[in-house]
């Protein structure tokens, strides 16, 4: 099937950049969304084509619009403790957390990445949703005694097998022995960065966090150039590889009206953490009475069809029974696959679901998340 025909998107002054911006239309993006209130490039050669790069090889990401909260002062940790269910006390200084942030009633706030970089200094790595002023009413209201501030700070990603080679081109042999939500302060010919072992993939890689945005052309240039050897190109995050590996995108997957164990991240809230967390009553409450509605991996029957720009209603015989959230065509799996909200009962292989999509009713039956485990293939 053909790649549908992207909207153009207007890009005007008002409309915020990317210290990476350039560069990226430099290099031949072709589509662009907004995220964080941000330009995002979307795919340079097709969606499929950049995906495959990804998988073989390694790729350049502008991801500057994971925007960082940064949170100090002598109340900092006690203000991050409060944003999220999951239990920070064992956090040390150059470890990266992932946290979901809850509000009063469960919902999730944001899903960011949690980066400790002293005592009292944290960065919130944001997914799409704001946070700044959120924290910035929090602490008024609790009478907190924290700076918080949207910093001078753009990640870029480089990901996909061949990672590791070219940051060891680039830093030498340090950056191969940093661990798994890892990161380090450093700097790249005179660049200010944090290097961290993460990324929005299964493939490996890295983010580097410029904070000074006036080096945005030079160190996109210094990556490439150092990637050249290993075939770098340049790219976007994956939404197939993503959906592949049951990552959750925020706006999509899950929303503040989703709590986290109807999405799958139980694993992060620690209930009976000593310190006091936004929304802890109500989420003992769900997790003894159990969720309604579950997310799950779905198969979808047919023909290769183009993912979904809203979500497709989900029926079990005839009776609405959830929506799809993200559907994909899987290259390697070669079928059509998605992420769903379901009701509970429906949460578990059965009998076949019908999704209703733009070209009509497909079935599609509940599969083990995720589609493909890269440890595991």
């Amino acid at each position: 099937m053909s790649e549908r025909q992207q909207p153009v998107i207007g890009i005007v002054q008002r409309t915020r950049k990317s210290p990476f911006f350039e560069a990226t239309r430099h290099w031949g993006a072709k589509a662009y969304t907004v995220y964080n209130h941000m330009l995002m490039p979307l795919y340079y050669d097709t969606p499929q084509a950049d995906y495959w790069k990804l998988i073989t090889g390694v790729t350049l990401w502008d991801v500057a619009v994971e925007r960082q909260v940064e949170i100090s002062g002598p109340d900092a940790f006690h203000l991050v403790e409060y944003l999220t269910p999951r239990d920070l006390s064992r956090c040390q200084v150059g470890q990266c957390k992932y946290i979901p942030l809850t509000a009063e009633d469960g919902g999730l706030v944001n899903d960011p990445v949690l980066l400790r970089l002293g005592e009292a200094h944290f960065w919130l790595s944001l997914a799409d949703s704001d946070v700044l002023l959120w924290a910035k009413g929090l602490a008024l209201g609790l009478g907190l005694n924290v700076t918080i501030t949207e910093p001078d700070v753009s990640p870029l990603a480089v990901q996909g097998p061949k990672a590791q080679l070219v940051m060891a081109a680039l830093f030498g042999a340090w950056v191969e022995k940093l661990g798994f939500f890892r990161f380090r302060e450093t700097e790249l010919a005179g660049i200010p960065l944090v290097v961290a072992r993460s990324g929005w993939s299964k493939q490996g890689g890295f983010e580097l966090y410029l904070r000074d945005s006036r080096y945005g052309e030079q160190l996109w240039d210094m990556i490439m150039a150092a990637g050249q050897a290993y075939d770098i190109a340049p790219a976007a995050p994956s939404g197939i590889e993503r959906i592949e590996s049951g990552l959750l995108s925020y706006g999509n997957d899950m929303t503040l009206a989703h709590n986290p164990f109807e999405v799958g991240l139980g694993a992060y809230c620690d209930l009976d953490k000593t310190a006091d967390f936004i929304g802890r009553a109500t989420l003992r409450r769900i997790k003894a009475e159990g969720v309604r509605r579950q997310l799950v991996g779905l198969e979808l029957a047919g023909p290769e069809r183009a993912g979904n720009e809203q979500h497709w209603p989900l029926y079990y015989q005839e009776v609405p029974s959830g929506a799809v959230t993200s559907a994909t065509y899987s290259p390697r799996l070669q079928k059509n696959i998605a992420l769903a909200i379901v009701t509970t009962e429906r949460a578990k292989p059965g009998p076949p679901l019908t999704v209703d999509t733009p070209e009509g009713l497909v079935a599609a039956t509940v599969v083990p998340l995720p589609f493909i485990d890269p440890s595991n293939k």
